[in-house]
């Protein structure tokens, strides 16, 4: 935080300050000892909903300089002053003032017993019960079918002899569940822990994001009203955030727990549930699941009654919407796993209502970009454990700026299905209960994603790595950059987006502090110039940030990419003009083709065509005419004479994503058949796509591909599954998770090849497609389209295609040399036991 001219300071005694303040419309939560000067009010501690301030939580004033400082008190360290150190902790640990976390606002939850009583009502679930007799019995018959269960004559069935094997089974079963329960649930037991635990984390993660975890007090004030409605009503409040980091729910437990709610019970994959860090993150608050749950119905129906259960009882949850982390920067697609759960739970009935509060959590820096790029770039994860987890905390020494949560206006779960439901009936052709399900599902998701977006933030870090990304030049000075990102925010304002409250800073500190926290590792300088000139070091990471702001521009990005087409020919503004229905024909392919990368407007293709068209020319940087023979749009003279700086802003934003898609397009020629006999090979999916890969960084290195981060696998993998939604490859996966997917291309879209050469043929459906793409493809000094690169680049892709098919063809012949001799293995067997009956 920093000190202002004309402030008044407040400074707390070092042994009790305040971990909340609220400061014009922002509440900030501070490291221990953190001294705050404001530009014209004292910081307010937000004070318990039940509690008052401790005695020594008080502030005083005194004048501060006139220059702006941060100022950041070490805490007190047992070494140099053990009274202190001491005093510090025991004021949380004992719970003085607020920090008791004895009266919140919600259910309770941390006494003793807590889990017991969880479990048992868990366990007691008539849905458990009632699948627990159903797989018992449905176990029986099968042994019943086997001949278990009939008599010595053979005439009849031993009916008692089965009722008490389906008893066991059920009581086995029943243990199960009991152990399974155990290992899921949350183990909120203790306040004394949760005291501890909030102090630890809270000095950890203030000691990384030294400016500390920012939110609104508009919305925070009215989630904690909600929160007083919600716990009269008995109903929980489901937090739904986005998923960038690990910081996330850490970041969402510390203000639940400062603003006195009822912390969520997180749901969590059973890859955090590692020794030591597991317990203490499930005493916290998580609960854990499988990543997979491989068709377990006993698992399945568990998952359900907890879920049921905390809902039913009005316990707060979090789960991450997107399912993993972003590794991109940007939102993720839905996923409907925990959260068709949560619906089941109040489509059926079984729970009166629950509330959702979307989250979005932005960051300055994230502490896990440099494996994330890792694993982009194709690396395998590193698997969690407590060794990384050790390896990680020394990050948290650094300096990363700041955390800014946000929550959406929380809405009535039960109220949305209603509105959803409605809507159905309105439909002219009825749908099934299960496309409705899947409907609502899939529109509850995007409407999550949507509202996340809405209240997201543009951190200055986001700011500058846009800005740097979508230059023409190497490079910018110091001047400039400050202009850009002054232009920037207030574009981000003009779309409806948020800035980073900059605190009445003046944008070039603000710019000088954001690249402070991005270091000389992602925005480099050239000294010794007449002005400081500053360029992305390492494009790839930076990518992260800009992509953290694409969603405010994607209509704007696709309808210039779209305009591209015609602009890359050159030859003046008469030959670079488009017609509309050339311009919406190429929008659409685009729309459907990023699908699944983005979150669209809902006012659907052509008013959504209208209105961006409307403000591109309302901001000068196109114009449109309407002539005789149509309607025609091209770039303003304005912008011309601007050198395109806003248009390539746009086309700079999408580029990237275009030549990914180009990427994945052409490495479907992949999957051509060397020859007849082996058309009937599948591929294996996660081979393919790695392979695809290998490609685009070839590919990158002989000046093929433009965008190094375009051959980032989450990107190649969303493009895949979008090729599959749109039917040009087929993919099978089977239940089993340890046999991989395999895919192969549809028949109508499958390339020939030369009949004299035998390589692939740049034609057909397939060719055409990549070519569609590659028509708003970015022509840069290194690239041309022309025969020589086609023939090259189809080259390549024969020769991975190749190499594929081979190794697939030697994995089907050495499984089915295994497969003899088994078959032989066992036919020797049996032949063995025949003999040995004949001999006696």
């Amino acid at each position: 935080m920093t000190r202002r001219k004309g402030s008044s300071s407040t400074s707390f005694p070092k042994s009790a300050a305040p971990d909340i303040s609220i400061l014009g419309n922002q509440v900030t939560i501070y490291p221990s000892g953190y001294t705050e000067s404001s530009p014209s009010t004292t910081p307010t501690s937000l004070p318990h909903p039940a509690s008052s301030s401790a005695a020594g939580d008080s502030s005083s004033s005194s004048s501060v300089p006139a220059e702006e400082q941060p100022l950041l008190e070490s805490w007190a360290r047992f070494r140099t002053s053990p009274f202190d150190f001491l005093r510090e902790i025991s004021v949380y640990i004992s719970g003085n003032g607020w920090r008791s976390y004895d009266r919140v606002i919600g259910q309770p939850v941390f006494y003793s017993g807590f889990s017991e009583n969880m479990k048992s009502m868990v366990l007691a679930s008539s849905m458990l019960q009632k699948k627990i007799a159903e797989l018992a019995e449905g176990r029986v018959a099968v042994e019943e079918r086997e001949g278990l269960f009939a008599t010595e004559k053979g005439s009849g069935r031993d009916v008692a002899g089965r009722e008490r094997r389906r008893r066991e089974v059920q009581r086995q079963l029943g243990e199960v569940a009991a152990e399974l329960t155990d290992g899921m649930i949350c183990k909120m037991e203790s306040k004394r822990f949760i005291r501890g635990a909030y102090y630890l984390v809270t000095q950890l993660l203030t000691r990384a994001y030294h400016q500390g975890i920012h939110v609104s007090a508009e919305e925070v004030l009215r989630l904690r009203s909600v929160a007083e409605e919600a716990a009269k009503r008995k109903h929980s409040i489901i937090f739904l955030p986005c998923h960038k980091s690990h910081i996330d729910y850490i970041s969402l437990q510390v203000i639940c727990y400062r603003l006195g709610l009822t912390l969520p019970v997180v749901v969590a994959g059973d890859n955090l549930n590692f020794p030591l860090v597991g317990a203490f993150l499930q005493h916290a608050g998580a609960m854990w699941i499988r990543r997979s749950f491989g068709g377990d119905a006993l698992y399945t129906t568990l998952v359900q009654s907890y879920i049921d259960t905390m809902l039913r009882e009005g316990f707060n949850l979090e789960c991450f919407i997107e399912g993993g982390r972003s590794r991109t920067g940007k939102l993720l697609p839905p996923k409907f796993g925990i959260l068709s759960f949560m619906v089941d739970s109040v489509l059926s009935g079984r729970v009166d209502d629950a509330i959702v509060c979307p989250v979005s959590a932005q960051y300055d820096k994230v502490i896990e970009v440099d494996s994330y790029i890792s694993e982009l770039l194709g690396q395998p994860k590193k698997k969690e454990s407590l060794q990384e987890f050790l390896s990680a905390s020394s990050i948290l020494s650094l300096k990363l700026g700041r955390v800014d949560v946000r929550f959406h206006e929380p809405w009535s779960l039960k109220g949305f299905i209603a509105q959803q439901q409605d809507r159905y009936s309105r439909v002219s052709q009825p749908m099934s209960e299960q496309d409705q399900r899947i409907r609502l599902l899939r529109t509850m998701g995007y409407k999550v994603l949507s509202d996340i977006n809405a209240v997201s933030v543009a951190m200055p870090t986001a700011l500058i790595g846009t800005v740097l990304l979508t230059l023409r030049g190497r490079g910018v000075g110091r001047p400039e950059l400050v202009r850009r990102v002054d232009w920037l925010s207030e574009r981000v304002r003009q779309q409806g987006g948020r800035v980073a409250h900059f605190g009445g800073l003046p944008t070039d500190v603000v710019v000088q502090r954001g690249l402070e926290v991005l270091g000389p590792g992602l925005v480099g300088v050239v000294e010794g110039l007449p002005e400081d000139t500053y360029y992305a070091v390492d494009r790839f990471q930076l990518s992260f940030y800009r992509n953290m702001t694409i969603h405010l521009f994607i209509s704007e990005a696709l309808v210039s990419a779209a305009m591209y087409t015609k602009v890359k020919l050159g030859g003046g503004p008469a030959n670079e003009r488009i017609s509309y229905e050339a311009l919406l024909s190429q929008v659409l392919f685009l729309s459907r083709l990023f699908r699944g990368e983005f979150i669209f407007p809902t006012e659907g293709l052509e008013a959504n065509l209208e209105k961006t068209l409307h403000g591109l020319e309302g901001d000068d940087v196109i114009k449109i005419t309407r002539e005789d023979d149509g309607i025609f749009v091209e770039m303003s003279d304005s912008e011309r004479r601007r050198g395109r700086e806003n248009y390539d802003f746009y086309c700079f934003l999408i580029w990237p994503f275009i030549e990914t898609a180009w990427l994945g397009a052409v490495s479907l020629m992949m999957l051509t058949p060397p020859t007849e006999a082996e058309k009937g090979i599948w591929l294996n999916v996660k081979r393919v796509q790695d392979q695809a890969q290998i490609l685009g960084k070839t590919l990158y290195h002989q000046g093929d591909l433009e965008y190094f981060e375009s051959v980032n696998k989450e990107t190649l993998k969303n493009g895949f599954e979008q090729f599959q939604e749109e039917g040009i490859i087929i993919v099978t996966k089977s239940k089993d998770t340890r046999i991989p997917a395999t895919v192969r291309l549809a028949d109508s879209w499958m390339p020939r090849r030369d009949a004299e050469t035998g390589r692939i043929a740049a034609e057909g459906v397939l060719w055409e497609f990549a070519e569609a793409i590659s028509q708003s493809r970015r022509e840069g000094k290194n690239r041309r389209d022309g025969t020589t690169v086609t023939n090259r680049v189809m080259s390549l892709v024969d020769r991975f295609g190749r190499s594929l098919f081979q190794e697939a063809a030697t994995a089907t012949s050495a499984q089915t040399h295994e497969i003899d001799e088994r078959t032989g293995s066992a036919k020797k067997g049996r032949a063995r036991r025949e003999k040995s009956k004949a001999r006696l």
